[in-house]
């Protein structure tokens, strides 16, 4: 599945990414704990998290993720899209729960992990 999909799946705005729409995504991971994250997520997938920090960012660098989706509406700062600028990581948000948006995209044949 490519970023364009997520986004329409999720009828989410993209924040910083244009241009890096058909970046192919295979798997996702949800949560707001960015230790959970480091532990469970597989590398290079997608994650959704409602945190709104720069701590988010580090974290998404370390497992390569290939682009971040914030939920429940949330804005990243100015030095957040800064920070995935620099790093080539796309961020979309959504107005979706967490949980709304981990089953749409489940649905939609996006594995876990």
């Amino acid at each position: 599945m490519n970023l364009a999909e997520i986004q329409r799946i999720l009828e989410a705005q993209v924040i910083w990414g244009e241009g890096l729409e058909m970046r192919e995504i295979f798997t996702c991971f949800g949560c707001d704990l960015m230790s959970d994250y480091l532990a469970y997520a597989k590398a290079k997938g997608l994650m959704l998290t409602g945190l709104c920090n720069s701590h988010v960012i580090r974290t998404a660098e370390m497992l390569d993720v290939q682009a971040i989706v914030f939920v429940r509406g949330k804005q990243p700062t100015q030095e957040m899209v800064d920070m995935a600028r620099q790093r080539r990581i796309p961020l979309l948000s959504t107005n979706k729960l967490m949980f709304d948006s981990c089953g749409l995209l489940f649905a939609a044949g996006l594995q876990g992990g």
